[in-house]
């Protein structure tokens, strides 16, 4: 008896918090959320170099952020610190640090990504930004060693969103960020069959898209937004017609006209 007036307990608690939650999300799909002041704070910024780094870097300037910018090109991040000064930054500091050794990390910062964390709970003041990929999502011909980083990437960043939940940290978010194919030159040659659906990003476009997000504490951010009716349809619809709808979406051949980065030449 007590066991079951338990479990009707937590069905009305999880129903009453749900109804609320579906409120409060319907509220801002009317109402535009409002959008967080990050004039003063910390910004660090992997890869601030060239491409999608670079664009944030300068609009975190205009908006009054302290940079700190990561990229293994010295120059490319060297010229990059120029750049966001000139756009108003006045607190800027640039390093030279490859993310994708431990020592380079250490060298530069002495912290890795888990021990920003313990300041952040320590303060319960921080917001964790992962970029992944729609190929972090869903699986694409000729593209396994990318897809594979890019899920582990999205499946690290939602744990640690999970474990703050658990803890209760409201005070640091995450912003998991899954973009199409941006035309920054990774992916040059890549093509797709539903430009009116899934086009090729620009690079400014994503990364107006991901200061929003991050402003407006945004956790999931999937850029188009018809990503997430895909995943959707990948959800509910049977396998054989999950992957009809793949072939005729063309993501079977996305990568067939791939040239990369480094063999345009």
């Amino acid at each position: 008896m007590a066991s079951s007036l338990k479990s009707s307990k937590e069905l009305l608690v999880f129903l009453g918090k749900s109804m609320i939650a579906f409120l409060e999300s319907l509220i801002f799909t009317i109402i535009p959320k409002p959008r967080k002041n990050v004039a003063g704070e910390i910004v660090l910024i992997t890869g601030a170099g060239s491409g999608l780094g670079r664009l944030l870097a300068l609009r975190f300037a205009r908006l009054g952020s302290v940079l700190v910018l990561w990229d293994i090109n010295k120059e490319g991040n060297e010229e990059t610190c120029r750049m966001v000064r000139e756009a108003g930054a006045t607190r800027v500091y640039a390093y030279t640090c490859d993310c994708s050794q431990r020592e380079n990390i250490y060298r530069v910062a002495e912290q890795t990504y888990k021990s920003f964390l313990p300041a952040m709970i320590a303060n319960e003041h921080g917001h964790l930004v992962c970029i992944s990929s729609s190929a972090g999502l869903v699986g694409v011909n000729k593209l396994a060693d990318y897809c594979a980083s890019k899920f582990a990437a999205f499946g690290f960043a939602e744990s640690v969103f999970m474990e703050t939940i658990v803890q209760k940290l409201k005070g640091i978010k995450t912003t998991i960020v899954c973009p199409f194919f941006i035309k920054t030159g990774m992916f040059e040659g890549c093509s797709t069959a539903r430009p009116f659906l899934l086009p090729l990003l620009e690079p400014e476009y994503v990364a107006d898209k991901i200061v929003d997000g991050i402003l407006t504490d945004k956790v999931y951010l999937n850029v188009p937004k018809f990503i997430s009716f895909m995943l959707f349809l990948k959800s509910i619809l049977p396998v054989k017609m999950a992957v009809l709808t793949a072939d005729y979406m063309g993501a079977f051949n996305v990568m067939d006209s791939f040239v990369g980065k480094n063999k345009k030449n």
